[in-house]
Parts: structure tokens; C-alpha cells; sequence
């Protein structure tokens, strides 16, 4: 994503010699024979941003944000993660949030951004209920038909991805979503994810009452799975 923070993350790398080569190649200045991919320069570099002592804590993170966009590897959002996690943090969370907001409105591919909600701060019980919060739960009753497609697109990634959130902490979201034919598929993924994840939670009556409001294409992949599973009360893959 060609934003000003990956810009300045850029310039940042080249001050440590490390330049970009081709669409996943990289030189560091140290070895420039030998070829780094994008994913190298994530691992290599992306925990750095967080010792860079011209910079304070907010301007750490802004760094990082501009290396995922720049790098686009979840590795950067791991790292991101360590230092909120870590001895050094938490990190400002107004701006930890926003970045991930940004992030999930923008038009460009937020894979990197998605997986990491779901398999680090929606799995962890100490961090799912705010991240949702942030990212999706407070902004629900602010949903639309004619909401601005920035905030449906971050709605519809974070529905998506948001099978292991407690019922309890997404219930209020999805009735919401469940009101908007625009969110429809992206819930239903939601649900899915909800019963087939290892950490995924639902509650089974409350589930099959939203899928039954859904329109949905009738060839839809795993829809008779889910209601199947739905109607012999089965809460979770786990």
C-alpha cells in the first residue's frame, strides 16, 4: 500500500542500507550480494522500529505501520504485537487501533491485518474483546446501507476473520450485520468461522436464527454444513 508512512519506512531502511531490488527482492547494504525477500527484510527489520531511540513510543509504531504497508508480510503485525505485549509496552492505543482501522478501510488487499486479528489478538481471551471492540464493535451502530464504503469494507474484513470472538462480545455486531444484505456473505463467513475454527464460539440457537435471515445464494460453499451443525446444537470445531 503506497501510503506517506510507507514512504518514510522506506527512507528509513535505506538509511540502514537495505534497498528494494525487484517486486520481492532487497539488498542490505552489509552483504549486497546476497538477495533478501520481502519476508527477510520483515524479520530482519520490523522488531527494529521499536529501538529506534530518535523516535518515541508513538513514533515507533507509526514506523511499523509504515513497514507493513510497505512490506506487506504479517510478520511486521507480530512484531507489533511483541511490543504492545512486551516489557516496553502497552503502545499508545489510540493510534495502535487507528492504525489497524486505517488499515482495514483501505481499498488494497489487508490480509496481513486480518490474519493477524484472527490468529493472535481475536484467539487470545486478554486481547479479543478489545480488539473487536476496536476495530468493528463500537463502530457497529454506526452501520448502514448507506454507510461509506470505507467503514462497510473494514466491517465486512473484520466479520470475516471474527470466528474466535467470544458470542457474547460479537453477538450485538452480527445482529447489526445481519440487518445489512451488503454484510450478508461476510457474516455468514463469520458464522462459519465461529463453528469450524479451533477457537471459534457461537451460540447454536442464537446462530441459526441469523443465518436464517441471510440471503444468501443457495450454492453457497458449507451452508448446509452450517445449518446442519446449527440445528443438532453444535457450538464450535472446538
Amino acid at each position: 500500500m503506497d501510503t506517506q508512512a510507507g514512504q518514510d519506512a522506506r527512507r528509513w531502511l535505506a538509511e540502514a542500507g537495505v534497498t528494494q531490488v525487484g517486486d520481492d527482492a532487497w539488498t542490505d547494504g552489509d552483504s549486497p550480494e546476497r538477495q533478501l525477500t520481502t519476508n527477510d527484510v520483515a524479520h530482519s527489520w520490523a522488531g527494529q522500529a521499536f529501538t529506534d531511540e530518535r523516535l518515541d513510543l508513538a513514533g515507533q509504531l507509526g514506523l511499523a505501520f509504515g513497514l507493513l504497508d510497505l512490506l506487506d508480510d504479517y510478520w511486521v503485525t507480530c512484531e507489533i504485537r511483541f511490543a504492545d505485549r512486551g516489557p516496553g509496552g502497552p503502545l499508545p492505543s489510540d493510534a495502535l487501533w487507528d492504525g489497524y482501522r486505517r488499515r482495514l478501510e483501505a481499498p488494497e488487499t489487508a490480509d496481513a491485518v486480518t490474519y493477524s486479528l484472527w490468529a493472535d489478538w481475536f484467539e487470545d481471551r486478554d486481547t479479543c474483546e478489545t480488539a473487536f471492540a476496536e476495530v468493528l464493535g463500537r463502530d457497529a451502530g454506526r452501520l448502514r446501507t448507506d454507510s461509506p464504503e470505507p467503514l462497510l469494507r473494514r466491517a465486512r474484513r473484520v466479520l470475516e476473520c471474527s470466528g474466535p470472538v467470544p458470542w457474547a462480545v460479537k453477538e450485538s455486531a452480527y445482529a447489526i450485520a445481519a440487518r445489512l444484505p451488503a454484510l450478508h456473505a461476510a457474516l455468514f463467513a463469520g458464522l462459519l468461522g465461529s463453528h469450524r475454527d479451533v477457537y471459534g464460539d457461537l451460540d447454536p440457537s442464537a446462530a441459526s436464527a441469523l443465518l436464517t435471515g441471510l440471503s444468501l445464494p443457495a450454492d453457497t460453499a458449507h451452508l448446509a454444513e452450517l445449518r446442519a451443525a446449527l440445528t443438532t446444537g453444535h457450538s464450535a470445531a472446538g
